[in-house]
């Protein structure tokens, strides 16, 4: 048995299930509509496929992604006990992650995610749901969202968002982590080509402007300030600026400035428009650790950009670190 939280194991004498799951009827599948998902909309699929332990069928998992940047005195759990979906289980971005590397939460390795999954008690057949902190509306979810599909699960979602789950009156629950059954989950693949290395930054960095290059577009989703090196980054020691040929879309820009919801569809693709950003040339999306740039990387797919798209897992927070000063690789402007 495992508690709600990824990483975070403990026994307790609930029933085992053992071998008694059976194939999931068709019948019983409830697809939501989109990749973004409303606060009723996810009510409705809860009460018509429920996270129940004794179910075999595919499940409803609201998956709470909270999390806040080192500076926040705010943590993840914190918010989660203190008001969560009823039922929900929480994924722990400093948990589930590469403990080998000497960057911010980078992705774990196929075990690594195998494992946080069957401590949560997901299911690979299982419809998952993330959200968000009702306080940032969206920042985090889209990060974990972007895990999920980068390790292949079938079926997951975005809130779209908490906060509005909250002003719309929808059931909450708060108080300490419930335990739920174990599962074991399949190792899965990791699908490399929605994830960009260091080195392939760097190339792509490189090339920009060359004739004959692939002309691959760099979306930086950190604040204005800290891409022109005005402002310091959140982490001590961190020199601020941009990659050369970047492009500044702050990640708070596709988001509505009340309700922190994603944009719709149509005022996302007028603000990539404005910005430049060709619907037929490859996107990688970076951020400071790899975490807002997938907020912009689900923005790129509600606007309709197509799929030849990747994050930069190590973010600003690698490329600082890594490129040499002398390779004139990071750019200060006013």
């Amino acid at each position: 048995m495992a508690s709600v939280v990824a990483g975070q194991s403990m026994r307790i004498g609930l029933p085992r299930l053992g071998n008694r799951f059976l194939r999931p009827s068709m019948s019983t599948r409830r697809n939501l509509s989109s990749y973004l998902v409303t606060p009723k909309e996810l009510h409705e699929a809860l009460k018509k496929n429920p996270p129940s332990p004794i179910s075999p069928d595919p499940r409803v998992i609201p998956l709470c992604a909270a999390w806040f940047l080192p500076n926040d005195e705010r943590t993840g759990i914190q918010v989660f006990r203190e008001q969560r979906i009823p039922k929900a289980r929480f994924f722990d971005l400093d948990k589930a992650i590469d403990k080998r590397s000497p960057y911010p939460h980078m992705l774990p390795d196929p075990k690594g995610f195998a494992a946080a999954m069957s401590e949560l008690g997901i299911r690979r057949d299982d419809i998952v749901v993330v959200y968000d902190t009702k306080e940032l509306g969206i920042f985090s979810a889209p990060r974990v969202a972007w895990t999920f599909r980068a390790f292949g699960h079938p079926k997951v979602h975005i809130l779209n968002n908490f906060r509005q789950w909250v002003a719309e009156g929808l059931p909450t629950e708060s108080g300490e982590l419930y335990s739920v059954e174990c599962n074991p989950y399949p190792i899965p693949e990791l699908a490399s080509d929605r994830v960009a290395s260091f080195e392939q930054v760097k190339e792509a960095v490189l090339d920009y402007n060359k004739e004959g290059a692939e002309g691959i577009q760099i979306l930086d989703a950190r604040p204005n300030g800290r891409f022109t090196g005005q402002d310091p980054e959140p982490r001590e020691g961190l020199s601020s600026g941009h990659m050369p040929g970047s492009i500044n879309i702050p990640f708070s820009s596709v988001l509505d400035p009340e309700t922190k919801t994603f944009l719709p569809a149509d005022k996302l693709k007028k603000l990539f428009e404005e910005k430049g950003v060709d619907p037929n040339k490859p996107i990688i999306s970076t951020c400071g650790t790899g975490v807002t740039a997938c907020a912009i990387d689900t923005a790129l797919e509600v606007a309709g950009y197509p799929n030849s798209r990747k994050v930069y897992d190590g973010s600003w927070t690698e490329w600082a670190q890594r490129v040499h000063p002398s390779e004139n690789l990071i750019v200060k402007s006013e």
